[in-house]
């Protein structure tokens, strides 16, 4: 079996923030991973719409899964 092109996925869990312990798979080791959530508006106009957008980077020290995300306060 040929496994070129084949992707190799991960557990990683973020930690801290508004979705600390959720864990999920990623594939490549993202050095970032952005967690956006809809926020409702009043009176919005047609097709516009908010999200708040969270930041949590990797943990370079961690090298087997799962990895670990750090939520990161100043950004975006």
């Amino acid at each position: 079996m040929e496994t070129t092109g084949m992707t190799e996925w991960e557990t990683a869990v973020l930690a801290g923030g508004p979705v600390d312990g959720l864990r999920m798979k990623v594939a490549g080791r993202p050095r970032v991973i952005q967690v956006t959530h809809p926020c409702e508006m009043e009176a919005a106009p047609h097709g516009v719409r908010a999200e708040a957008v969270y930041v949590y980077r990797r943990h370079h020290d961690v090298t087997s899964e799962p990895l670990r995300y750090g939520f990161d306060i100043a950004s975006p």
